[in-house]
């Protein structure tokens, strides 16, 4: 048996330790260093926000309003930012997301509200290779498609850089240029400024087969069509996409 003392210094410790239910001191708020954090980095997640509300875009947390968007684009699709950051307070409470903007010039980022968009975690991403001439696709970190692709030309060539998909979108004519399908990228053309809505860029089928693995196009990435219908499937709004040479 033990003795009174011991006794009395076990019960302390466990007292302490909050081991017994009820007894374990208050728990803190969580504590967060003041200031902004990445959200990326990882190649297994990423994070998107879809708009909620019609959003502005702050130069900074605060600061001058650089661009706005409505609830949807100009194809009636959600309009969708992907996430690169998020500033917390001391508490680690969410007031602003750093995002990236589908819009010119590319890689345009700002700022804006986390209360404007409803966020979520993506779990794929996609790499395009110009000098391979190669689009792969992966899912949790693991490869799971790879495809040939065309791009464009050297009077019309796609942009480098890091972007996401913004919108996906379905053709009216499955027989046309763009196959059965757009994954429409928040990237635009360096040149055809004055293109449609700016001359976005778009990873899509194609009605010209034998232009796959060349460099032809206008800037778009076209795959073959049986591919694209599963490009299409994985890659969900928000997926970061990079262009390298």
């Amino acid at each position: 048996m033990l003795r009174n003392g011991v006794v009395a210094v076990a019960l302390a410790a466990i007292f302490a330790s909050g081991a017994l239910a009820g007894t374990g001191a208050p728990r803190r708020a969580p504590q967060c260093v003041p200031g902004t954090r990445p959200l990326t980095g990882s190649t297994k997640v990423a994070f998107a926000g879809t708009a909620v509300r019609p959003t502005r875009v702050h130069a900074s947390p605060g600061g001058a309003v650089i661009a706005r968007f409505g609830l949807r684009n100009a194809n009636d699709a959600p309009t969708v930012f992907g996430i690169l950051g998020e500033r917390v307070d001391g508490r680690c409470r969410v007031s602003w997301l750093h995002v990236e903007l589908p819009m010119r010039p590319n890689e345009a980022t700002g700022w804006i509200r986390v209360s404007d968009v409803a966020r979520r975690a993506v779990h794929t991403r996609i790499t395009v290779d110009l000098s391979q001439l190669r689009v792969r696709v992966y899912r949790f970190g693991r490869l799971v498609l790879t495809a040939p692709a065309a791009v464009g030309s050297s009077a019309t060539p796609t942009p480098l850089g890091r972007y996401y998909v913004n919108q996906r979108l379905v053709p009216s004519d499955p027989n046309g240029p763009f196959g059965p399908g757009a994954v429409g990228l928040s990237a635009f053309s360096p040149v055809l400024t004055g293109w449609t809505q700016g001359g976005p860029v778009a990873i899509h089928g194609t009605n010209e087969p034998w232009s796959i693995g060349h460099r032809v196009s206008n800037g778009c990435i076209r795959v073959p069509n049986p591919l694209l219908r599963r490009l299409f499937r994985l890659a969900v709004t928000g997926t970061p996409v990079l262009i390298t040479r």
